[in-house]
């Protein structure tokens, strides 16, 4: 029976080959250029002006929703973050690109296949040469093992390493931006939907005033003391606000489903939970909107930009060490034998070992014209990058004047609603006292609606743009410690 040294005798020859390959990995150069990130080209300070800003402080800047203080909106974004199927998507993603840098690294090291065969063979009796005793059969038993490295000597296979960890980081970062960006959908289509149900109360809270005036007119008009014409507009202006209420309640169920689709449930789960109040979030006057130089590292979509440019400049070395010789260390060990009995006898075995190298010599300028692509990729991700760290600018200041000039403008409606009340009272109790005509009556009415309606789609619109602007300050896209 063959001893256990005579079948383990090829581990030496292997542990020889990965030790020769090492020693001579640790020898090599990467060519291509070493990537290094892109400098700074944000601006200095911020060109728009908000009241209440801080320049300094993005403590909180991950947990913005919180500031609202609304119990209902934080449940929402838990449950989205676990359940939104896109989400799960960009997550898959990111688990598909650490895989592919897991499978690209494999290529530093050694591969090992085991082989195993069984052949049965006859020679033909009516040959050039016959067998001497007729025909004859023959078997043969082989077992073992091959084994090559690729040896990276020009950093061909540690580019292509390089590449697809900064390609993981892109997938990571590009998962943190899906995450901003489904928080911020989230809290806008929930501010949206309880802009729209305060809407419906004030427009319902304006129709009960107009049926008292329908009532008024008809008490006149009963009385002789104005003309039927007065309640037939009275009973026009009641009607044109009733058909304002099916059209809130359109918006109010499309806003319910988009966020249910955003929570990856359905409506009918989402009802209970949302019916309760109609209080718009009210954003605090303080902005944490830190520096332009802290998008580079707060905004998700930038970091993305920034890996895909690593990742494409790792390219170009891949492709350059192609103009170079390419080594391998490469063995076989086999066990071959007649019959299975002898096949891990140490006479069996049938080994070989040595080096070798392939040198592309003439390709019609194939390597260098790809050199030349990843090049051009490069530029490219550059030119990417810095459109996206401007686009993030942008996005700010917009978010920043938005904010600004729509609490202006709120401050106005404000103002418009008290003095509209006011001046409705005053125009009902002349109409009443036959100072006035009924037109008065009808076009206070309005206003005071018109002004209503305005000044809540108006708080609805800065809890919106406070979300808009945490997002483009990148708020949110990391989980946070707290």
């Amino acid at each position: 029976m063959p001893s256990l040294r005579s079948r383990c005798f090829f581990a030496p020859f292997v542990l020889s080959l990965l030790g020769s390959s090492s020693l001579l990995l640790t020898q090599c150069n990467m060519v291509g250029p070493d990537y290094s990130a892109p400098e700074n080209i944000t601006p200095d300070l911020w060109n728009q002006n908000l009241p209440g800003a801080s320049d300094t402080n993005t403590a909180t800047l991950q947990i913005w929703w919180r500031h609202f203080d609304d119990p209902v909106l934080d449940k929402l974004i838990r449950k989205a973050e676990a359940s939104n199927l896109n989400l799960v998507v960009a997550g898959e993603r990111v688990l598909q690109a650490r895989a592919n840098r897991n499978a690209t690294r494999s290529v530093l090291f050694p591969q090992v296949n085991g082989t195993g065969s069984f052949t049965r063979s006859r020679l033909t009796e009516n040959g050039l040469n016959p067998p001497p005793i007729g025909g004859s059969s023959n078997e043969i038993y082989d077992l073992g093992l091959n084994a090559g490295w690729e040896l990276d000597f020009w950093g061909k296979n540690r580019r292509l390493v390089e590449a697809a960890k900064a390609s993981e980081a892109a997938r990571v970062e590009i998962f943190f931006d899906a995450r901003l960006s489904l928080f911020t959908e989230v809290a806008i289509a929930y501010i949206e939907l309880q802009t729209v149900k305060r809407r419906i109360e004030i427009t319902r809270d304006n129709l009960e005033t107009q049926k008292g005036s329908v009532t008024i007119a008809k008490d006149r008009w009963d009385a002789g003391l104005v003309p039927e014409l007065d309640v037939s507009q009275a009973e026009a202006n009641q009607a044109n606000t009733e058909a304002v209420i099916p059209q809130l309640q359109q918006q109010r169920v499309s806003l319910v489903n988009r966020l249910a689709a955003l929570l990856g449930t359905y409506p009918g789960k989402l009802e209970s939970m949302l019916s309760k109040g109609s209080k718009i979030p009210v954003p605090p006057e303080s902005v944490a909107r830190g520096l332009p130089a802290d998008l580079i590292r707060a905004r998700p979509d930038i970091r993305a930009a920034e890996r895909n440019l690593a990742a494409a400049n790792a390219g170009i070395g891949s492709a350059t060490a192609e103009l170079y010789p390419q080594f391998q260390l490469g063995g076989n060990f086999t066990l071959q034998a007649a019959t299975p009995g002898d096949v891990l006898d140490s006479g069996s075995r049938n080994t070989g070992f040595g080096p070798k190298f392939t040198w592309n010599l003439f390709n019609a300028g194939r390597i260098r014209n790809l050199i030349e692509i990843n090049k051009a990729e490069t530029r490219a991700a550059y030119a990417t990058y810095e459109q996206t760290v401007i686009n993030a600018v942008s996005e700010v200041e917009t978010a920043m004047a938005r904010l600004r000039y729509e609490r202006e403008r709120q401050t106005s409606l404000g103002r418009a609603v008290k003095a509209a009340k006011r001046s409705r009272e005053l125009i009902k109790e002349s109409y009443k006292d036959g100072l006035l005509p009924f037109q008065n009556v009808l076009d206070s009415e309005r206003v005071v609606l018109l002004t209503e309606d305005s000044h809540a789609a108006s708080r609805g619109q800065i809890a919106a743009a406070y979300a808009s602007l945490y997002k483009a300050l990148g708020g949110g896209s990391r989980p946070s410690q707290k």
